[in-house]
């Protein structure tokens, strides 16, 4: 798998056609480098944030005031959270369009959906981790709308076993924001690019 995503991204040969902005617009490769720049600065907010109910909003206001870069740092986090949903969306708008899901490649669109569901969950996760009246707010809405949800009142007993912005769901949170579905996300798109390689019959330049 490794191989071909390397292999994807440099390619031996490309069609002097597919080199064309409109070909595909990039925005599968741009989402991508969004997740990449999202992994970098929110490992470095790592070394400021606490995942505790009483310190988690004053380490980020310590981060703003205090640190050389930190305001800049949180700001590019979100501003990338923002651009790499919305370049998901636009990329997936762009497959419908084109007809790219359909055969061979519908398996590559159901992992292309599925990334997609992670992406959302991973930005919701997020959300709560400032601590912030917004986001407290924002977060226990979502709870309220998940409880109405087929099996939505045990997943919400899972994510909050102890109500929004307490000390076990804020943890819940953050392991889930920091590793689990990082991890995911970085697994499908690997499987992603496979596919891509994979189904290289109907990508000539492949």
């Amino acid at each position: 798998m490794i191989e071909d995503f390397l292999k994807h991204l440099f390619p031996r040969a490309v069609l002097q056609r597919n080199l064309t902005l409109s070909y595909t617009l990039c925005l599968g490769g741009l989402a991508f480098t969004c997740l990449m720049l999202l992994g970098a600065s929110g490992g470095l907010l790592l070394f400021y944030y606490q995942p505790t109910p009483a310190a988690a909003y004053p380490s980020i206001l310590l981060l703003e005031s205090s640190v050389w870069g930190g305001r800049y740092l949180r700001s590019l986090h979100r501003l990338a959270s923002h651009f790499f949903l919305v370049l998901i969306v636009l990329h997936t708008l762009r497959v419908i369009l084109t007809g790219a899901y359909q055969k061979p490649r519908q398996f590559n669109w159901l992992v292309g959906c599925a990334l997609f569901l992670c992406a959302v969950f991973e930005g919701y996760t997020g959300y709560l981790l400032p601590m912030d009246q917004l986001a407290l707010w924002a977060t226990q809405t979502g709870m309220e709308l998940l409880h109405i949800m087929p099996l939505g009142g045990a997943l919400r007993a899972v994510l909050v076993p102890d109500g929004v912005g307490e000390p076990a769901s804020l943890l819940r949170f953050y392991v889930l924001h920091i590793l689990m579905v990082p991890g995911l996300l970085l697994f499908l798109s690997g499987l992603h690019f496979y596919r891509i390689r994979r189904n290289k019959g109907v990508l000539p330049y492949l």
